[in-house]
């Protein structure tokens, strides 16, 4: 899908000033535990599914839908993994600026054969935990966290 609406009408007065959102990660995993990964039309680089919700949509429902919208995959939300605040904006080639608080969840596939179902993805597919492809440590720590059956991660805040 691409830039949400309720986006572009923020960045036909906002310009490229850098913009605050919130970004959903999904971590998808199959009967056979293999994790569904993408590799990005933007960068080229393989990552887990993720995207920004709409106004008023809950997490799961945006993973659900963003893993369906990129890769035909139909997938339960089962948990949330971790929340975290991206520490580096991300500047975009058209110079958008944004920063986002990510939400990690963890994913049970129920249905669908993975394939790009959209312009975001070159290319979909399930990878075995030992031979996935080389990943951003971004996407690595969140496999690794929905791996984990503790609670969900964040970043302790530092006594003052």
């Amino acid at each position: 899908m691409g830039t949400p609406d309720f986006i572009r009408e923020i960045r036909a007065t906002a310009d490229h000033q850098l913009l605050f959102l919130p970004g959903v990660s999904a971590v998808v995993l199959d009967d056979q535990g293999r994790v569904l990964l993408g590799r990005r039309a933007d960068t080229g680089k393989w990552s887990i599914i993720g995207g920004i919700p709409e106004p008023g949509e809950e997490p799961a429902r945006t993973a659900e839908r963003e893993v369906f919208e990129e890769t035909a995959v139909r997938c339960v939300a089962e948990r949330v993994v971790l929340v975290q605040a991206l520490p580096d904006p991300v500047t975009y080639p058209n110079g958008d600026r944004c920063q986002y608080m990510d939400i990690t969840l963890r994913c049970r596939a129920v249905g669908g054969d993975a394939r790009v179902n959209d312009e975001e993805s070159l290319e979909v597919g399930w990878f075995p935990l030992d031979s996935l492809p080389e990943l951003k440590e971004f996407a690595l720590f969140r496999i690794k966290q929905a791996l984990t059956e503790g609670p969900a991660w964040f970043q302790p805040t530092i006594a003052e």
